[in-house]
């Protein structure tokens, strides 16, 4: 297979991919920073060090960070034990409740809040009615953010540690409280131990997310609370201070490396499994102490409405006027579907939406197709050039955003012979070259995972009947990982319909993508029509969303479950007719 015509041409064009868009814009991003005109200097140090609202702006990251991985484990552990480990009345409206962020985040998310609790939002009007001297302002700054940070990013448990929850055994559950312990006792000592693993990745993911934030803080931190990534979108935008743009950009790429290692070390250093050798399904537990369980009852169904109501707020004022949504009020007999028809009857107003489509369906088609072969040759392959190629492809997991994306505009500003002499900087290319680099790391592991779980039989029998490499690949193993590959695609389909990180940098003047739309609207820099252009925008986000996570997830566990009774009820006969 290695000496295949196809597999050769793959592993060329994948060297200069590789060389070309993960390797020199980062060296040469260090090159410029480091040693301008060739010659080492530390002046971008000394200019970061002199620099107050570099140095500022440093520290509220690491702060915010901190927080987060606090706030954000404490908040995401609590939901989930109120939806799959206690016995709690309403927990599927709940877990709805919470889920609403899996349908909407990033820039659109931030900008949700600040339409309702913002200076002049829906909410904030309506407690300046009851409360005349109450400061418009009460939502924004580092409070803002991290509450919105918190609620936005506890998708990761309710996902992931909610998975890992439902693979506790109830039998060491029983063998503890038969012993004596307490239900607060089993919770620490048993429960939570178990979801160790699963938890130190999600404070991974926590941490890095909160050091490299860009739309809550640059939407609701105000002049307050500013962090690493504005002051590098701000730094950019200029020459002259382009060279502490990049060394911030590289802290937070040295940062992410040095806390990934560490945190990979304590997470090895711990054991973490279950004793019982039979497992048993979870029960859901009941909670015994009264005054706990009205506590507990309360705190879930109010943070329920506070991930709800940002939602509610949208999608019934985009059936108001934009004078009714400048004003705040909101009248029943004043809904209809004006915002929609304009938004999708007008060029203009659909433009957006058209454009982050086509980036997000391009970038999603090429980033799975351009990897479904790389990933076949380096799961099948195991030896020192394959494995270099694999983590090389890592690199935008290591790598924050922000960095991938400074990278890019200084290596490729000027005619570069790796791409053909050609200037890529302020071209429409460049943002979609960035947007399909940052989905390879999640679409290797995934598309890898799908080819080890492919019987190898198949492909060898195949091949001893004389067929072509990529005969065997295209009628053999690709309608084997098909429904991998379309999931893949539409997840990193949803993920860049909103992107804003992204396109900040890269993005053309003449073709902005809807994550910069809504955050001029954001920021009230548009017409009237804007910010109600904005929430039919988000509802249809909201939708498309929605119908794809159902696609890729609902239906599947639809099936598992009625495959599951199938199985139940085959049993059940089999047992009666004994």
């Amino acid at each position: 297979m290695l000496r295949s015509p196809f597999v050769i041409v793959t592993g060329v064009i994948l060297a200069w991919f590789v060389v070309t868009f993960l390797i020199w814009p980062n060296a040469n991003l260090l090159l410029q920073t480091f040693a301008p005109g060739g010659e080492p200097s530390l002046r971008a140090v000394e200019k970061l060090a002199s620099s107050e609202r570099a140095m500022t702006s440093l520290r509220n990251s690491f702060l915010l960070a901190f927080v987060l991985s606090v706030t954000v484990n404490v908040v995401g552990v609590f939901i989930v034990l109120v939806t799959r480990y206690y016995d709690i009345k309403g927990a599927r409206f709940l877990w709805l409740g919470y889920a609403t962020t899996l349908i909407y985040g990033g820039i659109v998310l931030a900008a949700g809040y600040k339409f309702v609790y913002g200076a002049d939002g829906i909410v904030t009007g309506f407690l300046q009615g009851l409360f005349p001297g109450m400061d418009p302002d009460w939502f924004s700054g580092f409070p803002a953010v991290v509450i919105v940070m918190t609620l936005a990013t506890t998708t990761n448990h309710l996902l992931f540690v909610s998975s890992a929850l439902a693979k506790v055994d109830q039998q060491t559950i029983e063998a503890a409280r038969n012993m004596g312990a307490s239900e607060w006792t089993i919770l620490r000592r048993v429960v939570l131990p178990m979801l160790k693993p699963v938890l130190f990745a999600v404070t991974i993911l926590t941490f890095l997310g909160g050091l490299g934030a860009l739309s809550a803080p640059q939407v609701l931190g105000g002049r307050e609370f500013q962090t690493i990534a504005p002051m590098i979108l701000t730094f950019s935008a200029t020459p002259s201070s382009r060279d502490i743009a990049a060394l911030l950009a590289l802290v937070l790429g040295l940062a992410t490396v040095v806390l990934l290692v560490v945190l990979t070390r304590v997470e090895r250093g711990g054991t973490y499994f279950s004793i019982a050798k039979v497992s048993s399904h979870l029960v859901k537990q009941k909670i015994r102490n009264p005054v706990l369980n009205v506590a507990v009852y309360a705190v879930a169904y109010v943070l329920c409405a506070a991930y709800l109501l940002p939602v509610i707020l949208i999608v019934l004022y985009s059936f108001q006027d934009s004078r009714a949504i400048e004003s705040g009020q909101f009248r029943f007999s004043a809904m209809s579907l004006d915002n929609y028809a304009r938004v999708l009857g007008e060029s203009a107003s659909l433009r957006p939406f058209v454009i982050s489509i086509a980036y997000a369906g391009l970038a999603a088609v090429i980033s799975v197709i351009g990897l479904l072969f790389v990933a076949r040759i380096l799961s099948k392959h195991r030896n020192l050039i394959t494995v270099a190629v694999e983590y090389l492809l890592h690199i935008p997991w290591i790598l924050p955003t922000t960095l991938i994306a400074l990278g890019l505009i200084i290596s490729y500003d000027h005619p570069n012979p790796l791409v053909g002499g050609r200037v890529l900087t302020g071209t429409t290319v460049i943002l979609l070259i960035a947007y399909v680099i940052g989905k390879i790391p999640f679409t290797l592991r995934l598309l890898k995972a799908a080819f080890a779980g492919v019987d190898d039989s198949y492909e060898e029998a195949a091949s001893l009947m004389g067929a072509r490499t990529l005969y065997v690949f295209r009628r053999i193993l690709l309608p084997a990982v098909l429904p991998t590959v379309l999931a893949i695609g539409a997840l990193n389909f949803n993920s860049l319909l909103d992107d804003y990180d992204t396109a900040v940098f890269l993005a053309h003047p003449l073709f902005q993508p809807l994550g910069l739309v809504i955050k001029a609207s954001a920021e009230g820099e548009t017409n009237l029509d804007a910010r109600a252009n904005t929430f039919v925008y988000t509802v249809l986000l909201m939708i498309i969303t929605a119908t794809t996570m159902y696609l890729v997830y609902g239906r599947g566990t639809r099936d598992r479950r009625r495959s599951a009774a199938r199985t139940r009820r085959r049993r059940d006969r089999v047992g009666a007719g004994r």
